[in-house]
């Protein structure tokens, strides 16, 4: 089945794939989203039951519809999930197609790295042909798992963030917690209310003020253009702080949750700690990140020996008509978030937009 040379097919419809959507169909293009799951909120409704967005409501909406309700209060899981589906309807009602429960297996390119457009298999057989992709499946499906001394031997379990979904999900008195991010420091703080928790990372918990001066962190970087400001690239991207309202930095310091160096090693059930102390663990968790869930990509030639991207600022450097939304620190420190996704999507779809018309004017002659 052939999509006709003005659609550009997105492979996702989380934030990024949405926020694509609209930016095609601003480009004068139809834009269609291949969405794995049953529904146009990409990994959110998967989050831990307690997430609240670090930015408030006026700073955290797509492009064309504000979050609506108090614009500083920090939403929910649950209403960030309601504010996608009632976007993507608005984007079906101007025309985008949805088309849910479809997981995209492999693309390939049709002629030389793709100069005449792609062919996408779905899990369930069908073949579909695009001039243009964006991929923008997120990274929630490939939580990163690091490779620390005794994890896979350790006695208990061991869950990732991504599998978290309230306390009741970890057994046991004493919960090691891995990373010194948002989400990790605010699994402690909720385990702490009824577990022992330690937090172990490998650099201490870099806090942040929420909101110095009366003013929420994100209306200092709008003011200051720091959310736009162009990011050199990076093989590693920088470690986020801690947005804290006083409450983590409190608790911790009243040794409500405490915070350590990186084991050196677990041992059964047991951590060992780099002063060569020893105590139980009935559980630990894993707020280690995520990394880019791109395996349909892994017979173009697109990605790196790591399975990370070839791109550049969302523009893929190997095919000219891929390209990438949601890749965390992509081209500004706000591209993966709902307040940033979607200036990236606009200058993305604009390359491949003139992409696709370039390539209809050089078939006519």
């Amino acid at each position: 089945m052939s999509i006709d040379s003005d659609s550009v097919l997105i492979v996702g419809a989380g934030q990024s794939g949405l926020a694509a959507a609209h930016a095609s169909l601003q480009q004068g293009l139809r834009p269609v989203l291949l969405e794995a799951s049953d529904r146009p909120a990409g990994s959110w409704p998967r989050y831990y039951d307690s997430l609240a967005l670090f930015s408030p409501a006026c700073y955290s909406s797509l492009p064309g519809m504000p979050f609506g309700g108090d614009p500083e209060r920090y939403p929910r899981r649950d209403e960030v999930v309601a504010y996608l589906e009632r976007y993507a309807a608005a984007l079906i009602e101007r025309g985008a197609e949805l088309r849910s429960d479809t997981r995209v297996e492999a693309v390939r390119p049709v002629g030389e790295s793709g100069t005449s457009g792609f062919l996408v298999r779905l899990a369930d057989g069908r073949e579909l042909t695009a001039s243009a992709v964006i991929a923008a499946s997120g990274s929630f499906d490939l939580p990163h798992r690091p490779a620390l001394p005794g994890l896979d031997a350790f006695a208990g379990p061991v869950l990732h963030v991504a599998d978290y979904r309230s306390p009741d999900s970890l057994p046991g008195e004493h919960v090691v917690v891995v990373g010194a991010g948002n989400s990790a420091v605010q699994v402690a703080h909720e385990l702490a209310a009824e577990r022992r928790v330690t937090l172990a990372s490998r650099a201490p918990i870099r806090f942040v003020e929420q909101r110095p001066l009366g003013r929420d962190l994100h209306f200092w970087f709008r003011l200051t253009g720091f959310d736009r400001l162009p990011l050199a690239r990076a093989e590693t991207p920088p470690a986020s702080p801690v947005l804290d309202d006083g409450r983590y930095r409190r608790a911790l310091r009243e040794g409500r949750y405490t915070r350590k160096a990186m084991f050196a090693r677990l041992d059964d059930d047991h951590a060992v700690w780099p002063d060569g102390r020893s105590e139980r663990v009935d559980a630990v968790l894993l707020a280690t990140g995520y990394r880019p869930n791109l395996p349909y990509l892994a017979g173009l030639g697109a990605l790196d020996a790591d399975g990370h991207p070839r791109q550049r600022r969302g523009l893929s450097v190997t095919h000219p008509g891929l390209g990438y939304l949601g890749l965390e620190w992509q081209r500004t420190p706000s591209s993966n978030t709902l307040r940033g996704v979607g200036v990236d999507a606009r200058r993305v779809v604009a390359t491949l937009a003139r992409h696709l018309r370039g390539s209809r004017r050089h078939a006519r002659v």
